[in-house]
């Protein structure tokens, strides 16, 4: 039987207040803080990680769950700020605040399969995003290690929201996937503006399978929509491929 995790909100009290001041505030805390200087983004990294203290307010032998079933959150959110730190453009820090502020009333409030897989996209797409803006020369094993851990994360988030009796296999082979291609290209790491060609590739492959399974899962395949989006996807990878400089490093 599938596991049931509930993501933790608060029904009343000063604790309902707490959490909806924290959500209205917390995108603009953040740019405030970005804004101020350079040494306050220490001060706005742990803003996000307490706005999150609900997962330690319970026994210990929960933490792993709680963890786990807000790791997206934690994934985006953690995201938004790099991409704050690394433009001085006040326009497209607000753009990251309006983007932020959306996530926390609109999107992560959603409980329904398609908003969880909404949620499981922007979580993986922000996340390899970052790594690679925030990381980009670091070590094979750093990149490794990172993709591999937020390809997980996403999927399994993704597969919560289905009756899926492998979800944690399918999760840890997505995590693995991520890991391995990461490892590959992070020979020849080539940059399209500021989307790294991991995150393209794995956004591509994993938001091609992960429609598939939904139709599947929602009984609304057909032999030529799948074929649709399969002919999309590897025609996509394929242009990539072909259309890629692998003689140097670009960084």
């Amino acid at each position: 039987m599938r596991q049931q995790l509930t993501k933790l909100k608060p029904t009343g009290g000063f604790a309902q207040i707490f959490h909806v001041g924290l959500m209205i505030v917390l995108p603009l805390a953040v740019f405030v803080l970005v804004r101020l200087n350079n040494n306050f983004i220490q001060v706005a990294l742990a803003i996000i990680l307490l706005s999150k203290w609900r997962m330690f307010a319970v026994n210990v032998r929960y933490w792993p769950t709680n963890i786990r079933a807000n790791g997206i959150d934690l994934v985006v959110g953690i995201s938004t700020l790099i991409f704050m730190v690394h433009t001085n453009s006040v326009f497209w820090q607000l753009l990251w605040v309006v983007l932020y502020g959306t996530w926390l009333v609109g999107i992560k409030p959603m409980a329904n399969s398609l908003g969880v897989a909404a949620q499981a996209a922007m979580g993986q797409l922000y996340g390899l995003m970052a790594v690679f803006i925030e990381w980009p020369a670091a070590p094979s094993y750093g990149l490794v290690l990172a993709a591999g851990l937020i390809c997980y994360v996403s999927a399994r988030h993704f597969f919560n929201s289905f009756d899926e009796p492998y979800s944690r296999l399918l999760s840890y082979v997505w995590g693995y996937f991520g890991a391995a291609l990461t490892w590959l290209l992070s020979h020849w790491l080539l940059f399209y503006g500021i989307v790294a060609q991991p995150t393209l590739l794995l956004s591509v492959v994993g938001y091609g399978f992960a429609t598939l399974y939904y139709l599947d899962h929602a009984n609304k395949p057909s032999r030529a929509l799948q074929r649709q989006i399969l002919f999309v996807m590897i025609a996509t990878v394929t242009v990539i491929l072909a259309l890629s400089d692998w003689r140097d490093r670009v960084v």
